[in-house]
């Protein structure tokens, strides 16, 4: 790593960095990289616009509860803004305002021509019926209904929203506009526009992150050990890919726990048991922790859980020669050096996880067209994308001698600093 990027990362290993700040470190070194102009970093280190919307909904047992939702839009220079929308009792302004940048950039490295949104609101979805949960997502399209919209901003699905909230906010949206608007989200059913291959797309983009790095290193990917962490959408997705062709899991989590097995687990029975969460690990008594897992003997390792797994405290235990971010923010900056001290090539989430906002432009090009294409093309395209933007985030981080995740953001950054150059906003 050269010197200038030492000196930076020197200054941002405090592990109590919230995750828009760290973001914000990474933005302002990669364009410092990039020699940009430092309006650029001012423009971009939050996002052009920010709404927090308070939803009332009336519960089954008669009393009306009144949630907090949020909607970030990070930066349109280049196109519409386009992100998730998450349920979760943790969602804060500050992170959907992270996963909005994280977007942008992920919509950079893979060429897709839109910036970043994010959506949440801080709920409970495991406590909430299925009535409650449809008129909580009607009541957020109706009050962020105004800066919406396929030409301005399209959500899609995240932690703990499904096909089916996507399809109630279509409908609601579709009532509010007055004409049938399946381009104003993605992630929907197939009945109401959706796009084959997206609900395992995030997944299959890991699968193609995870054999390219296997190929950098020249480990066969047929003889390699897997540990995941998470067993929601997109790690049990990734789990049974890999299973299906013959690699062998040696460990998954949930919330609840962990199983770990050097012999490999058997991936078919664990997705056949879970609940509707994801959790599975409650029906063996042999599990061990998350923490536990992470530093277990493997070849690859692949955090799809939550943010902040890979630390300073464990970083140095890690056995992987690989670890692919499947979930976002799992490793903070401290870990990031630590493991490129010890060699470990990290595949950054902005890059591996991927996949969902590639396919998400792919079903908004098909809802605009009328016309569909086979779960064989929607994939074939995938992976064309996935596998060029991992050459160019690689080639970048060897051309500047830095690691993967400041290449990632430099290759992410370029297009989006063009576009606001060009627009004259700096």
């Amino acid at each position: 790593m050269n010197s200038k990027v030492e000196k930076h990362y020197e200054q941002s290993v405090d592990e109590n960095l919230n995750v828009l700040n760290r973001t914000q470190r990474i933005i302002k070194m990669a364009l410092e990289e990039m020699r940009e102009k430092d309006g650029k970093y001012e423009l971009l280190k939050e996002p052009l616009r920010s709404l927090s919307v308070r939803i009332p909904v009336k519960m089954d047992n008669g009393t009306v509860s009144v949630f907090t939702g949020y909607r970030a839009q990070h930066n349109d220079a280049v196109g519409p803004t386009k992100g998730g929308i998450r349920f979760h009792p943790d969602v804060t302004e500050e992170e959907v305002k992270a996963l909005s940048i994280w977007m942008s950039i992920k919509c950079g490295i893979m060429g897709v021509p839109y910036g970043g949104g994010k959506g949440g609101i801080k709920c409970d979805p495991r406590k909430m019926s299925f009535t409650e949960l449809e008129k909580l997502s009607r009541g957020y399209v109706r009050a962020i209904s105004q800066i919406v919209g396929p030409t301005k901003d399209i959500p899609a699905p995240d932690v703990f929203t499904n096909s089916q909230v996507m399809a109630w906010m279509m409908d609601e949206y579709s009532h509010i506009r007055e004409f049938d608007s399946p381009g104003f989200i993605t992630g929907k059913p197939i009945a109401l526009g959706g796009s084959l291959g997206r609900e395992s797309s995030t997944a299959l983009g890991v699968v193609i992150a995870t054999k390219e790095a296997a190929k950098l290193i020249g480990l066969p990917i047929k003889e390699a050990r897997v540990i995941i962490q998470g067993f929601g959408n997109v790690g049990s997705y990734v789990a049974k890919f890999f299973h299906d062709v013959g690699i062998k899991v040696v460990g998954i989590s949930d919330a609840l726990g962990a199983l770990y097995n050097p012999d490999g687990l058997d991936i078919n029975f664990l997705l056949d048991n879970r609940d509707s969460f994801g959790s599975v690990t409650n029906l063996f008594e042999n599990r061990i922790t998350n923490g536990e897992l992470l530093v277990q003997d493997c070849d690859i390792l692949i955090p799809a859980a939550i943010e902040n797994q890979l630390t300073e405290h464990n970083a140095h235990d890690i056995k992987a020669k690989i670890v692919v971010e499947a979930a976002n923010g799992p490793t903070t900056l401290r870990a990031t050096e630590i493991l490129r001290e010890n060699n470990v090539l990290l595949v950054p989430d902005v890059l591996a996880n991927a996949g969902g906002v590639v396919v998400s432009y792919f079903e908004w090009v098909q809802n605009n067209q009328g016309y569909y294409w086979s779960e064989q093309e929607v994939n074939e395209k995938l992976e064309l994308k996935l596998v060029e933007a991992f050459s160019r985030v690689y080639t970048t981080s060897i051309r500047k001698n830095v690691d993967m995740r400041l290449a990632a953001y430099m290759v992410g950054l370029e297009r989006m600093t063009k576009a606001i150059e060009f627009r004259g906003w700096v």
